[in-house]
């Protein structure tokens, strides 16, 4: 079994923490690479055990085929970096949550033991998730994919924007708000949420988008089958100010009146849970459902 170990900052206690499973990888003869930024972070925070046999590598690209699983080390941000590295190789990757909420990076410190157990004997589940696919006309994006969300804004924060959304060629709506999401299930409990956005179990083959602050109150989020291209455009007379397209906080600069196809991506990324976790307790655990104490 091969592995990528992938993170960002990391606090000393989380690499005491690291070093110890990459320990317990080693006595199972697990082959360990890691993110040569990750390694960088690591030595800075604590002393690296020169008897561990790792390796690193800077390019993920060259290695893709060769390797089993990717660990990220983080929260839901580093699983989303860990997205554009494994990109359409079906990698699975596996979030250990060093951050706060953690929808996505679900498995804690404290279950790395069960984890390295469930890797060995494959008793885990894998789950599929779907991707926006997103071009821009007469721009080139580096990564033109997101796993939770792409969204359009005014770099001038105040500004409200109006912004011309097709499905299928089919005109839908102008929304005048601060922006627009358009956000996968797995991103329903990202942005999308906290925008008023519905809560969108990850399976259900769904894009929901969520107007920023609509100016007109009867404008609400709504939930589309993602066989559904949208198109959308910002529509700006002046021709003078900037707009933003993020694509998981990735930002694009973007003008007005070009067209942003939206589509889903042919491939998906595969996250991988621990046998007994489901995405009903993430919920319960992540949104603090059980402090209702009517409930027990």
């Amino acid at each position: 079994m091969r592995v990528v170990i992938h993170g960002k900052k990391i606090s000393k206690e989380v690499g005491v923490s690291i070093i110890h499973f990459l320990t317990e990888l080693n006595k199972l003869k697990i082959e360990i690479i890691l993110m040569s930024s990750f390694y960088e972070n690591l030595i800075k925070k604590v002393t690296y055990n020169n008897n561990l046999h790792t390796k690193t590598i800077s390019n993920f690209d060259n290695f893709a085929d060769k390797i089993d699983y990717l660990i990220s080390f983080g929260g839901d941000g580093t699983i989303l970096n860990a997205a554009t590295l494994v990109k359409n190789s079906n990698i699975p990757i596996i979030g250990i949550n060093t951050g706060r909420l953690g929808f996505l990076a679900t498995i804690a410190k404290h279950e790395t033991p069960k984890l390295i157990k469930q890797l060995i004997n494959k008793n885990y589940n894998l789950s599929n998730r779907t991707l926006i696919n997103v071009s821009v006309d007469n721009i080139t994006l580096p990564i033109p994919f997101a796993l939770n969300e792409i969204s359009v804004s005014s770099k001038e924060n105040t500004s409200m924007i109006n912004i011309e959304v097709f499905l299928n060629n089919e005109y839908l709506n102008t929304y005048w708000a601060d922006g627009l999401i358009v956000s996968t299930p797995t991103g329903s409990t990202g942005y999308s949420l906290s925008c008023g956005g519905p809560i969108v179990f990850p399976q259900s083959n769904n894009f929901i988008i969520t107007p920023i602050s609509p100016h007109n109150l009867n404008v609400r989020p709504l939930i589309i089958e993602d066989s559904n291209i949208i198109r959308m455009k910002i529509l700006d007379n002046t021709g003078k100010r900037k707009f933003l397209l993020s694509m998981d906080s990735r930002n694009h600069a973007i003008k007005t009146g070009v067209d942003i196809i939206l589509k889903k991506e042919r491939f998906n990324i595969t996250l991988l849970e621990l046998e007994q976790n489901s995405y009903s307790q993430t919920l319960r655990e992540k949104l603090l459902w059980g402090l209702d104490t009517r409930n027990n």
